[in-house]
């Protein structure tokens, strides 16, 4: 069952908001919207409902900082059953393209993360258990993922005392992906030594070791891969595929025939045409991906060939993450106004670069039903979804309106839309002040004075005179101030390279400051707001980032350049979003650099001022003095690779006051710390620091008496 641990309890309008969500879900409504302020608690109001609701959980965010940061929360507030984070595993991704007019074939080139491959193989498994599992996820799920019947179909359950020949669990296991290795030892391999044999689990930091006598399974024991120490003892143990794309080798053998049908009329039909040269191509590359098949059961780019092996129709979508969920089941799209558009937007994008591919003799036909979910097919996969959001569309909206009118119920109030507002926070903060520069109105006389004076018939020429052209300069004495007190600054721009450029002026003056966007890898993301928190840096610069979803209570200034130029970086609910980034400090304000007032800024300025006295008058009523929230700054929001979080980590006084303490730690913080020093030892190898290498082995000898061989 979900339980809940906090310490707070809710506050405001929060317990009205959980209540009305609650009963709509319980009355079978399928669309709501929960309109809540930065501030208000919005993931709080969430967990408060999935334990009320008890059911699976997907919360979607838009990209991976926020639901790296949504999945620390929700492990926060659950820690004794699963929650589970499923993004997409490339650091680098290059997807395979073709480029015509300068016969240009770009060649698929990824950089894996093997830490968030176990993530996400953590997630399905926990679906698959029957767990009371809560999965954090990036669009990133809506694409295809492999069959969850075959997946499920080729798990193995062993239980100690069964027999089961040790010839024949290694066929299993590779039939699961896992593959033998007699000298390394990482995720997704195992290992045999005489009676024993270690596979490092492709979900866990851990192995499971299978201890035999002649074909019965003696013990089970899940180990330290590095130490070879036993964490716990089991009598049963489920070991689930390595890889999501896997298939029973003998079904695979059934759809080999149907590959080699669909080959030899596509390459027909291109000779037909006069396309000798795509069909050739297309014969030699997908002979080869069979012959792989047949001889591995593996191909590269075997998802391409995903409808033949799940055995689907033409143009039917593949399985994705929705799919590992059961029948009845509870969606949050956070921050909706962002995340919807791009769910709707992913399918066109990945077809237009599919059929090129096809059309060239790269890819068979079937190729292209290796894809995302349409918007239509996305919507036939979800039970019940509440969006989550400070600024809904209509479409949201539209959708929790129609709902709301297909039910009755006396327990929801009267009129029900289908949407709740939280607008108060339990901090009693206030939204921030928003501050023009310059300051249009102040600056109107002297407008009028100088068309008098000066006889300017043209105003707009005049206007130079009054504009956000010194806009730097400004910024620079205002984040001067702010650093004074201690706290933060976010600037926003409208460009990566006027971000990075920004960056470099104010490193230039002294300034603490670093930036941060897209092209910035997804885990250091995490890092740089962890930094900025911790004081590392003073000011940081982006420029969609800066947006939707952070949580960073110590940031009392935030600036917006060039406020005035519309566009999708300065829409009404994107201006709503970044103001709200200083709506969790009691000082926070907003400067907007501009030069006229748009439609957008108009829309911001008065939604925000509308938020703000609502507040303003439940804190007179409560008697509240608004207080700056106060929050954990947590050491990593998501995992690192070990070796990489390690080989930035300095040497401080607690790693060695733990190593001095080790005889009195836990079985468990002793295992832990060898690793770390185990790990540290070979970071350090690698980077050549031989010395520092050396000091880390004496120590590791010097806690466990053993001599290291390797």
């Amino acid at each position: 069952m979900f339980k809940l641990h906090s310490e707070y309890k809710p506050a405001g309008d929060q317990q009205q908001a959980i209540d009305i969500l609650s009963k709509g879900l319980e009355v079978g409504l399928e669309n709501q919207t929960l309109i809540g302020v930065t501030g208000s608690g919005k993931t709080f109001t969430m967990a408060n409902i999935i334990q009320n609701l008890q059911k699976p959980t997907l919360v979607l965010a838009h990209n991976k900082t926020l639901a790296a940061q949504l999945y620390s929360e929700f492990k926060e507030f659950f820690p004794e059953n699963a929650v589970e984070y499923f993004v997409s595993y490339y650091d680098y991704y290059q997807p395979e393209a073709y480029i015509p007019r300068r016969d240009l074939y770009i060649a698929k080139e990824s950089t894996l993360n093997e830490v968030i491959e176990r993530y996400r193989n953590a997630a399905t498994q926990s679906l698959l258990s029957g767990k009371h599992t809560i999965i954090v996820a990036s669009v990133s799920c809506i694409y295809g993922l492999g069959n969850p019947d075959d997946y499920l179909s080729l798990s193995r359950t062993l239980k100690v005392g069964d027999s089961y020949q040790r010839s024949k669990l290694l066929t299993h296991l590779n039939d699961m992906q896992y593959e033998r290795s007699e000298y390394d030892f990482y995720s997704g391999l195992f290992r045999i030594r005489g009676d024993i044999l270690d596979v490092f689990l492709a979900s866990e930091n851990f192995a499971l070791r299978v201890e035999y006598f002649g074909d019965v399974i003696e013990a089970l024991k899940l180990i330290n891969p590095i130490t070879g120490e036993v964490v716990q003892r089991l009598e049963e143990f489920k070991i689930f595929p390595a890889k999501h794309f896997v298939t029973p080798f003998e079904s695979l053998k059934l759809v080999i025939p149907k590959i080699k049908g669909d080959l030899e009329k596509e390459v027909a039909i291109m000779k037909e045409r006069g396309k000798d040269l795509e069909a050739h191509r297309l014969n030699e590359r997908v002979n080869y991906d069979i012959e792989m098949l047949e001889q591995l059961g593996y191909c590269s780019g075997i998802e391409n060939y995903s409808r033949y092996i799940d055995n689907r129709k033409p143009g039917s979508p593949p399985s994705t993450l929705l799919d590992y969920f059961p029948d009845d089941w509870l969606l949050f799209v956070d921050e909706s106004h962002m995340t919807l558009p791009q769910v709707k937007g992913m399918y066109n994008g990945d077809k237009a670069r599919k059929e090129v591919l096809v059309d060239y003799g790269f890819r068979l036909r079937a190729a292209m039903d290796n894809r995302p979910l349409k918007i239509e097919e996305f919507y036939e996969r979800i039970n019940q979804v509440v969006y989550v959001s400070a600024t809904p569309r209509e479409f949201e909206l539209d959708l929790s309106k129609k709902s709301s009118r297909k039910t009755n119920s006396s327990e929801l109030p009267k009129n029900y839309g289908g949407f709740v507002e939280q607008l108060i926070r339990p901090t009693g903060l206030l939204d921030p002040l928003i501050e023009l520069y310059p300051d249009l109105s102040s600056n109107l006389e002297k407008l009028k004075s100088a068309v008098l004076k000066r006889k300017y018939l043209d105003m707009e020429v005049l206007q130079k005179n009054f504009t956000a052209r010194n806009q730097i300069d400004d910024l620079l004495i205002r984040i001067q101030n702010t650093i004074k007190k201690g706290q933060r600054v976010l600037v926003t721009t409208l460009t990566k390279r006027m971000a990075e450029d920004l960056t470099t002026y104010l490193k230039d003056v002294s300034i603490s400051v670093s930036y941060i966007h897209s092209d910035v890898d997804s885990l250091d993301r995490v890092e740089i707001l962890k930094n900025l928190r911790l004081g590392k840096f003073d000011v940081l610069v982006g420029v969609n980032l800066l947006r939707e979803g952070l949580d960073l209570p110590e940031v009392s200034l935030v600036a917006i350049l060039d406020a005035d130029k519309e566009g999708f970086l300065r829409t009404g609910p994107s201006l709503i979003q970044i103001v709200g980034r200083a709506a969790r400090h009691q000082e926070g304000r907003v400067i907007m650099y501009s030069d006229k007032v748009t439609d957008s800024m108009h829309y911001a300025i008065s939604e925000t001022r509308r938020r703000r006295e609502i507040q303003n008058k439940y804190n007179i009523e409560h008697g509240i003095t608004p207080k700056s929230i106060q929050k954990e700054i947590r050491s990593q929001l998501v995992g690192k690779d070990k070796k990489e979080e390690l080989s930035s980590k300095v040497q401080d006084e607690n790693f060695y006051k733990r190593a001095e303490s080790f005889t009195i730690l836990d079985k468990k913080q002793r295992t832990d710390l060898l690793e770390e020093i185990h790990t540290q030892m070979l970071v350090y190898a690698d980077m050549m620091e031989f010395e520092l290498a050396s000091e880390m082995r004496d120590l590791y000898e010097k806690l466990t008496g053993k001599k290291l061989t390797n």
